[in-house]
């Protein structure tokens, strides 16, 4: 009895012992995750801070993160100082159409890698995610030559189609989710007579959504965020998308950095406002991305 009662007993102090490790362990890694959050919302909150300051509060040693008093007027007089209203709708109609033929296309492509089988589709594949290791910067003067021998320097068309067309992560990312998606839809599908258009449109689309979520944020981010190729190709400033704009408002405001972080922080708003509205279907789409395949 008492060696059943001491086995009893350790038993409790080792569950006890565990639960506590795994308390801390716990408490730790969520320390961890504030502190990293932290500082990564930091520059953004100061840019926010620094956009409601005036200037000569910007530069002040030590540092007030709360302004003193709040310039509300940066803000309309960063938009009454620059077009904002005509790059904001440039960026916008740009990107809305990168993402949407972007999906279209990544998912088709996507598609094929993963559910049709024809020769040297593996190799193709892996030829295909080769093209994410080349930066750029190296395929930018082609591109600009091209560009001007068909005519489409300082146009919008020089950043939508090839940006539009082609996207290795994108087409990557729903391969891996549609290896998940079960066989038997497929061939019950093709039993009731659907061909792999009618496959891909009425079975597959419809069950990607959460990738095509994921996918479509970052695209429209990295496309909203564009300022590298719209500084190569754009030249009149009624073409101007927001990043480039921002630049140029620099260049008229050399030191009226208020203005700037005003400018700023107002070409950020779609961006919180798309993943505000798709966080959860985002948030799916990379987890079941990341189990699937």
């Amino acid at each position: 009895m008492k060696a059943n009662t001491i086995e009893v007993n350790t038993k409790k102090t080792l569950q006890i012992k565990k639960r506590k490790q795994l308390k801390i362990t716990t408490l730790l890694f969520h320390l961890v995750v504030i502190i990293g959050s932290l500082i990564m919302v930091f520059p953004f909150l100061w840019s926010i801070s620094s956009s409601l300051k005036d200037i000569s509060q910007i530069f002040i040693v030590p540092p007030e993160f709360i302004p003193k008093p709040f310039v509300w007027s940066n803000y309309p007089d960063s938009l009454q100082a620059m077009p904002f209203g005509k790059a904001y709708w440039n960026s916008f109609y740009i990107t809305v159409l990168i993402v949407t033929i972007q999906l279209f296309t990544a998912s088709m492509a996507a598609y094929a890698f993963a559910k049709i089988k024809f020769k040297g589709s593996n190799f193709l594949f892996i030829f295909f995610l080769a093209t994410m290791m080349i930066p750029k910067q190296v395929t930018m003067i082609p591109t600009y030559m091209i560009m001007e021998k068909i005519g489409w320097l300082d146009t919008h068309l020089s950043l939508i189609v090839p940006g539009a067309l082609f996207n290795a992560f994108a087409v990557f990312l729903l391969r891996q989710f549609i290896m998940g998606i079960p066989k038997e839809l497929e061939e019950a599908a093709i039993m009731d007579g659907a061909n792999p258009p009618k496959v891909y449109w009425s079975v597959i689309l419809p069950l990607i959504r959460p990738a095509l979520a994921a996918v479509g944020i970052f695209i429209f981010m990295g496309s909203w965020n564009n300022f590298l190729e719209p500084l190569i190709y754009l030249s009149t400033p009624e073409y101007f998308t927001v990043p480039l704009l921002l630049d140029y408002f620099k260049g008229y405001y050399v030191t009226d950095w208020a203005l700037m972080m005003a400018g700023s922080t107002i070409s950020i708003i779609p961006v919180l406002i798309i993943y505000i509205i798709a966080q959860r279907h985002i948030i799916e789409g990379v987890a079941l991305t990341g189990i699937k395949g």
